[in-house]
């Protein structure tokens, strides 16, 4: 009985250990795996490992997070470094490189549609993050180079797409060249001949930081047929459509900016009138569908028409402040068409009204402050008088005590430098009126420049 009572103790000793064997295989949880582990565990991607870690990023794909990243195997760092080493490459270039491998969402591939979405790389300039253009026509491509092998490896922190090429910086040229939608502009500014300018290296630039409204293939359209247009204003329409600096959309108010478009044979660059009131259009004809397309070296917005070289009357007709004048050139004064003879680009008019025009513009206000706007008989010289025709009289050709070239209605203007108030001119307008002040000047047209005055200018009563 001993003995029985014996092996029954043992026999419930080793039942215990057993039992606490198994409990510890149920309550040690394993570690959590990453996507740094899983590049960390896979012999594959070592040269991947060795950037993540010269970078420091692999403690971020280490960490708790929710990231897609595309994963270069050796091959692809192989073909990438061409016969460079791995420490060949600037740290800060390798930390760029990489983080335009990874967007800081997860989406499987079943989540991923031709479009564009942003990784965490950042622009220089502006600070935004980079975008990336997938295409799932036929698998997914990112970026025109590189194709997904193996998708959806899932992870704690996200999801690896294995890919077979190291993704580059994308430059604005790289997005117009394999955006669909950009092939028309693509064609016109990289396969016209006769261009001064070298579209392909302006946009391919490492330090370009441009602004690139991009008409898409229907503004194209919607423009007509251009296989007339002479090389040269084709080439002023494309440059019409840049504006110097990384203007991401939230950076753009409602005011002037220049594009690189010029006047003429002149370094002076045309102005562009932007409006975000509602969106963000462009001299009132052309607005934004997509915006914020930022590459390396700028950002692209998408536009919905063709930009053509603006009038004077094209920015009169798009800023609000003018909308007065408008009127005032038109319904109000239907004797004379003023639309048509400011729009005018050539000289040799009969009627002498030959462009450049220096339009001396009255905002809103200053129409306000009239008693009254006279009828046609008497309104239609004051216009006259606030226009000088044939000279494109920039801020920089006014001096003190200049009495300008007379204006369409016969009167000269006389210049007062400095203006009162802070302006930074004052006309004395054909009545001897000396307190007409010039707030804003230099909107550059393609046939004549605005100036913003405060007060409508009166000509001379006895004439």
């Amino acid at each position: 009985m001993k003995n029985f009572f014996k092996k029954a103790f043992l026999v419930l000793c080793i039942i215990s250990i057993a039992s606490c064997s198994d409990d510890d295989d149920t309550t040690f949880i394993p570690d959590s795996m990453t996507i740094a582990d899983f590049v960390a565990d896979n012999a594959d991607y070592s040269s991947l490992l060795a950037a993540l870690q010269r970078t420091g990023l692999d403690v971020a794909l280490n960490g708790t997070g929710t990231f897609t990243v595309f994963a270069p195997n050796n091959a692809a760092f192989t073909e990438f470094l061409d016969g460079a080493s791995l420490d060949d490459v600037p740290v800060a270039t390798l930390e760029q490189i990489l983080r335009n491998h990874v967007l800081g969402t997860t989406e499987t591939s079943t989540d991923l549609t031709t479009g564009y979405v942003k990784n965490i790389a950042t622009e220089a300039n502006s600070g935004a993050n980079i975008s990336m253009y997938i295409n799932t026509t036929n698998g997914v491509v990112i970026n025109g180079e590189s194709t997904v092998t193996a998708p959806d490896i899932m992870r704690d922190n996200g999801v690896i797409h294995a890919v077979d090429k190291v993704i580059p910086l994308p430059t604005m040229l790289t997005f117009v060249g394999i955006d669909s939608n950009f092939s028309t502009l693509a064609t016109v500014a990289t396969t016209t001949a006769g261009f001064s300018t070298d579209f392909a290296a302006v946009l391919s630039g490492e330090d370009s930081n441009l602004t690139l409204l991009a008409p898409d293939n229907d503004a194209f359209t919607d423009l007509g047929d251009i296989s007339g247009a002479s090389a040269a204003a084709l080439e002023q329409i494309l440059l019409n459509h840049v504006i110097a600096g990384t203007n991401v959309s939230t950076a753009l108010t409602t005011t002037y900016a220049n594009t690189l478009a010029t006047y003429g044979d002149t370094a002076d660059n045309l102005s562009i009138y932007i409006n975000t009131d509602n969106g963000v259009s462009f001299n009132g004809i052309s607005d934004v569908s997509e915006a914020d397309i930022v590459a390396s070296n700028g950002v692209i917005h998408k536009v919905d028409a063709v930009i053509e070289l603006p009038t004077v009357v094209t920015f009169a007709t798009a800023d609000a402040n003018f909308s007065t004048l408008v009127s005032a050139l038109t319904d109000l004064t239907p004797m004379t068409d003023f639309a048509a003879i400011l729009s005018r680009t050539e000289a040799g008019n009969l009627d002498g009204l030959d462009p450049a025009f220096t339009v001396f513009a009255p905002t809103n206000a200053a129409f306000d402050a009239l008693a009254s706007i006279p009828d046609e008989s008497g309104l239609t010289p004051i216009l006259l008088h606030h226009v000088i025709g044939a000279a494109n009289v920039r801020s920089s050709d006014l001096s003190d005590g200049l009495v300008t070239p007379g204006t369409l209605e016969g009167d000269a203007l006389t210049v007062s430098i400095p203006g009162t108030n802070g302006a930074i001119a004052n006309l004395t307008d054909g009545a001897g009126n000396d307190d007409v002040e010039v707030v804003a000047v230099d909107v550059q047209a393609s046939n004549g420049i605005i100036h913003v005055i405060n007060k409508v200018m009166i000509p001379n009563p006895l004439n």
